[in-house]
């Protein structure tokens, strides 16, 4: 009951969210989140090894932005999302139909009987029951496969008032049962469920908000951000990539 309750908060949230700029309310629409949307979607590419003839599962595809990119690659992506009006969007972008496949259905309704490459998402995995949905991410993945995705880090300033301040105004666009995620917490979990070669990674000082003029410079610091103990736990997201043993 409570995972469908979650399940159903999440579709109305979804609704509300997909009558209006979608990508400019979730930060990716602007100069600056549009670079920033670019840089996470590599990073998922990377360490995903996407490469044509990959199965790949996306969880959580939403507008199908993200799955846009992951597409030119030319691995074949099925491509999951519990909002019929956000799949409208997606389905938009005409892309090939051999190859992306669009789904309506919870990511825990998936059924067992086909093994991925690599499973990948962007901003996803923190609406989920996490240790449930590692668990079953890691029975998903053929042996070899790779867990790569880019979350929220709730140490960053913002990310930490808007899961705990949520009530406010200010801060519609976080759906009522979503979190974030710590690094070390992370890592532990993976460890706990069996994953190896766990990778977790600070990234992305370069917020949505940031003027044109500005991006140059921040993009030029950020590198350093990213590099320096203590300051880059305070970063906007973490970039996870794991593998399942052979």
């Amino acid at each position: 009951m409570e995972k469908n309750q979650k399940n159903n908060n999440e579709i109305k949230f979804s609704a509300t969210i997909a009558q209006k700029d979608t990508e400019t309310i979730w930060g990716w629409g602007t100069p600056a989140g549009k670079l920033r949307a670019f840089r996470r979607a590599q990073l998922i590419i990377e360490g995903a090894g996407l490469k044509a003839g990959d199965n790949i599962l996306e969880i959580g595809c939403g507008t199908g932005m993200f799955t846009e990119i992951f597409a030119k690659t030319g691995a074949k992506i099925l491509a999951l999302d519990i909002s019929p009006d956000l799949l409208v969007k997606a389905r938009q972008r005409g892309l090939p139909q051999d190859q992306v496949f669009f789904v309506e259905k919870p990511f825990e309704a998936i059924e067992e009987t086909e093994m991925f490459d690599a499973v990948i998402g962007s901003s996803i995995l923190h609406h989920l029951d996490i240790k449930k949905a590692l668990e079953k991410i890691f029975f998903l993945l053929r042996p070899g496969g790779v867990f790569s995705f880019a979350e929220p880090n709730f140490l960053n300033p913002q990310v930490f008032l808007e899961r705990k301040l949520r009530f406010l105004n200010m801060f519609s666009y976080i759906s009522p049962d979503e979190t974030a995620f710590v690094r070390w917490e992370m890592d532990a979990l993976l460890r706990e469920k069996g994953f190896e070669e766990i990778v977790i990674k600070n990234f992305d000082w370069l917020h949505p908000s940031i003027p044109e003029k500005m991006i140059k410079l921040i993009k030029e610091i950020e590198p350093l951000l990213e590099r320096t103990p203590f300051i880059r736990d305070f970063s906007g997201s973490l970039y996870i990539c794991a593998k399942k043993p052979w």
